[in-house]
């Protein structure tokens, strides 16, 4: 059964990644800074008037006439619209109100008709409602017609009413088995005072000596209203102080109850200090945090006393000092003055939905072929390493599942460039990727 997702299809330049950005825009939690993670986003989980649904972007179906022959065309729209709708409740066909309707356009409605979503059509460029009445041509198609203008936000609020009727409702796991949030990091850095002003009540004992909170702490938390809500436990713990710096039997308790906490949680919550900066203990964490393959976010805190330097100069710094945790959403934060409190939870959020990612076994495989055309697999011994196919195996973090010729030909430089490339496709912000390659020999 299609799961709650919606692909966005339709021929080239008609708007369908403008469209894609203008949907995913809306209560986007947090965006990478790194140049490139979301110019080729395939996916996305979003969020509009509380309802959660996957997005899924495509490239655009067919060529030009006279490109390429015929058959080869309708081969590449037959192999586009079955890898989008593949999991699809819905999709939006997306067409250009300026070109009107068009022969390729008319083949792409053909091929949706023969699929089980439901088709919305988005008649793009609509940029003022006296050009509405020039998307009736398109009702030809059949299916229902809205005038949009991805650049001037028109028409969405109709069309994502209707789209969003037609999606299944599904079970939210997180009722039963809330998500589990570790907030971490070194003595007095805020972790307290983070959650204090993060529920809004005195619910932890937080004081300025370092080292207050001696055991960890579990906090009921939700974010989101209904049935879409995400359900947590927060776990608030006792700072992590070098194994050299311990020196009682209380903060030794305190330490593996907090390593404990890393183990057992979902995502990660890594507090630094910002006038600090990212110390020896703080990657020392960050590593304990890749070691048990959880999700994971940064967060800066006391950026009220930063001074004058900017998050655009703290981020990129940060990720210098801290390549392996690149992936991870940052988020600056001051517990005292409550500054970007509400982006936090949207991070945390995001990292909740990037762990528990479902990848389209179509897009899974596009995204593997299009990055070995880029970068071609190793050779050894004079033979080349072949990729076959891949398939989503599990989540949490989520686990791909690559056949390959020969697994042990697949070098770590390349599996890392196979992550870099699915990462940039898929998004995952804060989940870790985990690749198994199997032996396949046809």
């Amino acid at each position: 059964m299609p799961g709650r997702v919606v692909a966005i299809v339709g021929r080239p330049n008609v708007g369908k990644s403008a469209i894609f950005n203008r949907l995913a825009g809306r209560r986007i939690a947090i965006v990478h800074e790194q140049s490139g993670v979301t110019r080729d986003r395939l996916m996305r989980e979003i969020e509009w008037d509380e309802q959660r649904f996957e997005l899924i972007d495509t490239g655009g179906i067919g060529n030009p006439a006279g490109k390429r022959s015929r058959d080869a065309i309708e081969a590449g729209i037959h192999s586009q619209v079955e890898a989008a709708l593949q999991d699809a409740a819905a999709a939006i066909f997306v067409t250009d109100i300026e070109a009107g309707l068009v022969p390729l356009d008319e083949e792409v409605a053909r091929l949706l008709r023969s699929g089980g979503s439901r088709i919305f059509l988005a008649v793009n460029k609509a940029d003022a409602p006296g050009r509405d009445g020039d998307a009736v041509e398109f009702e030809r198609l059949g299916f229902p017609v809205f005038p949009v203008s991805a650049l001037h936000n028109r028409g969405f609020d109709e069309l994502m009413s209707r789209v969003l009727a037609v999606l299944p409702d599904v079970e939210n796991e997180t009722e039963l088995k809330p998500l589990r949030v570790a907030v971490v990091g070194r003595p007095n850095v805020g972790k307290s005072s983070y959650i204090n002003r993060l529920l809004r009540s005195e619910r932890v004992i937080v004081s300025d000596v370092p080292g207050t909170t001696r055991d960890s702490i579990d906090i009921p938390f939700a974010v989101g209203q209904g049935s879409q809500a995400r359900h947590y436990v927060l776990a608030d713990t006792a700072g992590i102080r070098r194994s050299g710096k311990i020196d009682s039997a209380v903060e030794r308790f305190g330490r593996l109850r907090a390593e404990k906490s890393i183990r057992q949680a979902d995502v990660v919550v890594l507090v630094l200090d910002a006038l600090q900066g990212p110390t020896a203990q703080d990657k020392k964490i960050a590593a304990l945090i890749g070691r048990h393959r959880k999700g994971a976010l940064l967060l800066v805190n006391k950026w009220d006393l930063a001074g004058a330097v900017t998050q655009r100069q703290y981020g990129p710094a940060l990720r210098n000092a801290m390549p392996f945790m690149g992936h991870c959403p940052v988020v600056f934060v001051s517990a005292k003055s409550g500054y970007n409190i509400r982006r936090s939870v949207e991070a945390i959020d995001l990292v909740a939905a990037q762990i528990r990612t479902g990848l389209p076994t179509g897009l899974l495989n596009r995204a593997l072929l299009d990055a070995a055309k880029r970068v071609g697999p190793p050779s050894a011994g004079g033979k080349a390493l072949k990729l076959f196919y891949a398939t989503q195996v599990g989540v949490e973090p989520p686990r791909v599942r690559i056949f390959v010729n020969h697994p042990r030909r697949v070098s770590p430089a390349y599996e890392q460039y196979l992550v870099g490339s699915l990462r940039a496709a898929f998004g995952l912000e804060g989940a870790p990727l985990v690749l198994e390659f199997r032996a396949r020999r046809r």
